[in-house]
């Protein structure tokens, strides 16, 4: 295959972030390139929670269902605590107290898929979607900004050959060691060496043994250390082992299966299970954060941006929200539907969650008797900027709310999830969220669609929905009969308006502050092809 010499986006990282960046961007018509350094997609299950929030931003991909299959069973979801794996007073939780209570808030609940597997999912989708721009097995050596672009110069590292790709943006998805980062001269700060872990995958017949107790992770209490992670919860396990960097004895560790397997079997509790090594990794825990998200024309997203202790596992959770949120801005900066100003709300809006998140995982890393795992805190974004046109005077809201609050509508929420009956394919709200902007409704008023007409006819196409679903007013604070609510393509409210409005421009007005497009500046927009992600409701 022959490189690209021009492309619109350079995704760099080929990870779970830089591939859901590849999916949704192919989603809206964006002509990219993906490039990884490593041969293949990770052999290590690395990150394994997936939150709701993310399942959500798969589901209207079409791969929740992909997903699903890769992840363990939704009764495995448990987090085990005891002294071993065959301690008898054991102690093990579900999900966070409230979370199977009261409303349903998405259709998509998380579940445990290891990194490995979902990266695998991933791939194949963004390979269908993008035959010739996903390249694996490519390096990034060097670029620079002039003119208006991005010059990369790239490395196969098969053949050693090397390119040029010009950009008109590079987007670093290359991990907390980025390349992209350092090379943008862009600091990151905060604690570093908070703990460090040897991780051991191995083999073993394990899954009698936990037949009564079976768990998505299991927490080891004194004096046990460490912990073990399910990832079949029968054969395939790994086993995460706190260390001393500055322990000689530990370099060799790696290399020694003969050790490993004493490890293990300590740890479990069981001196004559019979323990296969397959490969070891090791990791720091730090807790850094990024300077700025944008310097020109690059920019960064997941560990680049943002180094989250895994405790809690919102990290790689945080970095897919950091695509979908990325991913239409590309799209409507690169159509010239919208000024360049629109990119600086992706720091205004996602940083302020990274620090949110990275302070509830130390918390998380500090507690002593234990943490609640909470799969719907990223639901709770709230964002604010001049992408959202927020009510004058309306109350401040933290950018996440680990209490839960219910939805009630307000621009920078995300649209409340609620159940359909129809159309077909379409079982929640949130399966109407277009890859344009959304006008959802509850009253017949044919002034909203010709809000629509007049905002797609100055080229900024708007698609709307009346909705007949129970308990709009309360989700939406909005009165049923006349309100609405201009949805992005990400599923955050832009704007919402209590009552039809008299003329036919207030939505495209709303449209324009959004976008940062000044009037007049407007191209028509690029139309993604339609069912391009395929249906994803369940």
């Amino acid at each position: 295959m022959r490189f690209p010499e021009t492309t619109s986006v350079l995704v760099v990282g080929g990870g779970p972030v830089g591939l859901t960046l590849s999916v949704l961007l192919s989603g809206h018509g964006v002509p990219h390139l993906l490039v990884e350094a490593h041969p293949a997609t990770s052999h290590h299950p690395k990150a394994r929670g997936v939150s709701a929030r993310s399942m959500e931003v798969f589901r209207r991909c079409g791969l929740e269902t992909e997903v699903r299959r890769a992840g363990l069973p939704a009764s495995q979801v448990f987090f085990y605590r005891g002294r071993d794996l065959v301690d008898p007073d054991f102690v093990r939780t579900g999900v966070a107290a409230g979370q199977a209570e009261g409303a349903e808030r998405t259709p998509s609940p998380g579940l445990i898929c290891s990194q490995d597997a979902l990266e695998a999912v991933l791939l194949r989708r963004a390979r269908q979607l993008a035959p010739d721009g996903v390249r694996f097995a490519t390096r990034l050596l060097s670029f620079t900004q002039q003119d208006g672009h991005v010059r990369a110069l790239l490395e196969d590292r098969h053949t050693g050959e090397r390119h040029t790709v010009r950009a008109d943006w590079l987007v670093g998805c290359d991990g907390a060691s980025s390349t992209v980062r350092e090379t943008a001269g862009i600091a990151m700060a905060g604690p570093t060496g908070l703990g460090h872990f040897l991780s051991i995958r191995f083999e073993a017949p394990l899954g009698e043994v936990v037949a009564d107790r079976a768990s998505a992770s299991y927490f080891l209490t004194e004096p046990g250390r460490g912990g073990f992670l399910a990832v079949d919860n029968d054969r395939q396990w790994i086993y995460q082992h706190p260390y001393d960097p500055e322990d000689a004895d530990t370099a060799a560790l790696p290399a020694d299966h003969q050790a490993l397997g004493r490890l293990v079997r300590e740890a479990a509790g069981l001196p004559g299970l019979a323990v296969t090594v397959r490969d070891t990794m090791t990791w720091r825990m730090d807790a850094r954060l990024a300077d700025t998200y944008r310097r020109a024309r690059v920019l960064l997203a997941g560990d680049a941006a943002h180094v989250v202790p895994p405790t809690g596992g919102h990290g790689m959770n945080a970095g897919i929200g950091d695509a979908d949120n990325l991913a239409w801005k590309l799209a409507a900066v690169t159509a010239g539907t919208a000024g360049e100003a629109l990119l600086d709300t992706y720091e205004t809006e996602r940083r302020p969650v990274a620090r949110q998140v990275i302070d509830v995982s130390l918390a998380n890393s500090r507690a002593r008797t234990g943490y609640r795992i909470d799969d719907e805190l990223l639901l709770t974004a709230a964002y604010r900027s001049t992408a959202v046109l927020a009510d004058p005077g309306g109350p401040e809201r933290p950018p996440l709310d680990p209490e839960h609050e219910h939805p009630d509508g307000a621009p920078g929420t995300r649209l409340p999830h609620l159940r359909l009956a129809g159309p077909p394919g379409a079982a929640s709200t949130l399966d109407l969220v277009e890859p344009g902007f959304t006008l959802f409704t509850a009253g017949e008023h044919a002034c909203w669609q010709r809000q629509a007409d007049t905002a797609t006819a100055a080229g900024l196409p708007v698609t709307v929905h009346t909705l007949s679903a129970p308990g709009w007013s309360e989700a939406t604070g909005l009165p049923a009969a006349t309100g609405a609510l201009l949805v992005r393509p990400d599923g955050h409210i832009a704007w919402h308006s209590p009552q039809p409005p008299t003329g036919d421009g207030q939505v495209l007005a709303a449209l324009r502050r959004v976008l940062s497009a000044e009037q007049g500046a407007v191209r028509t927009a690029r139309v993604p092809i339609a069912g391009r992600f395929g249906s994803g409701a369940s």
